[in-house]
C-alpha cells in the first residue's frame, strides 16, 4: 500500500495577486509542481484545509500524490509560504519525484534524555542533510544525550543513522555539545547586593533594639 495520501486539485490558469486572493477567499491556495522530469511547471489550486492538514501531519518533507484534473503527480513538499498573521498557507511549491529515487533532504534532529547532573546541552544543529529513498524519508533523527559529561560533543559522523540513510552533511558538523550552565553575572551581582543590603538592615535593626 502507498505510504502517501492523494489530494485532488484543479489546473490554475489565472495568475497574479488578484487571482490568488480570489482563491484564498474560496478556501483554496495556489501551488506549483516543478522538476527535471516535467516539460514545464504545473500550476494548480488545492483546498487550503486539506493541504494544511497534510503538512501538519506529515512534516516538512511530506510526500503527496496530486491528482490534478485526472493527471497524477507524485511529489514532495519543498517550500511553504505562510501568512505571518493567520499562519495559513498562502502558496506551496512541490517537487515532482519518482519511486525509487534518492533525494537530499534536511531532517529535523531531536535530542533525547538528559545530560549529567549540573550540565546542560546546547543543540548546534536543528536539522541534518541526508540522502534517502524518496518514499522512506525519516520524520526525525533522534540523538541520545543521556548522562553525557561536560565538554562532550557529538558530531554528524558519530550518529547511527537509520538503514538506507546516507549522511550528506560534513561529518565534523557538531550536533550537540554539553557544557556548564551559564551564570548571569548581573543577576548574581544583584543577588549578592540584596544579601548584603539585608544583612546591613538586620544589623541596624539590632543596634536600634539594643539602644
Amino acid at each position: 500500500m502507498a505510504k502517501y495520501p492523494t489530494l485532488e486539485a484543479q489546473n490554475r490558469t489565472e495568475f497574479g495577486k488578484g487571482a490568488a486572493r480570489r482563491l484564498r477567499r474560496a478556501w483554496q491556495i495556489p501551488g506549483v509542481i516543478y522538476g527535471p522530469e516535467l516539460a514545464e511547471p504545473v500550476h494548480f489550486a488545492v483546498p487550503l484545509l486539506e493541504m494544511q492538514a497534510l503538512v501538519r501531519n506529515n512534516g516538512v518533507n511530506a510526500i503527496v500524490e496530486m491528482d490534478i484534473d485526472g493527471e497524477k503527480y507524485l511529489t514532495m513538499v519543498k517550500h511553504v509560504d505562510q501568512n505571518v498573521l493567520t499562519l495559513d498557507i498562502d502558496h506551496i511549491d512541490l517537487l515532482a519525484i519518482k519511486r525509487g529515487e534518492k533525494v537530499e533532504v534536511e531532517v529535523p534532529v531531536v535530542l533525547e534524555g538528559e545530560p549529567a547532573a549540573g550540565t546542560m546541552s546546547i543543540q548546534d544543529a536543528d536539522v541534518l542533510l541526508v540522502e534517502a529513498d524518496v518514499l522512506n524519508i525519516p520524520e526525525e533523527i533522534t540523538v541520545s544525550i543521556e548522562g553525557l559529561e561536560v565538554d562532550t560533543k557529538i558530531t554528524a559522523g558519530e550518529l547511527n543513522l537509520p538503514e538506507d540513510i546516507t549522511l550528506v552533511a560534513d561529518e565534523e558538523t557538531v550536533i550537540v555539545s554539553i557544557t556548564y550552565p551559564e551564570v548571569d553575572e548581573e543577576l548574581e551581582e544583584a543577588a549578592e547586593a540584596a544579601e548584603e543590603g539585608g544583612a546591613e538592615a538586620g544589623a541596624e535593626s539590632a543596634e536600634e533594639t539594643e539602644e
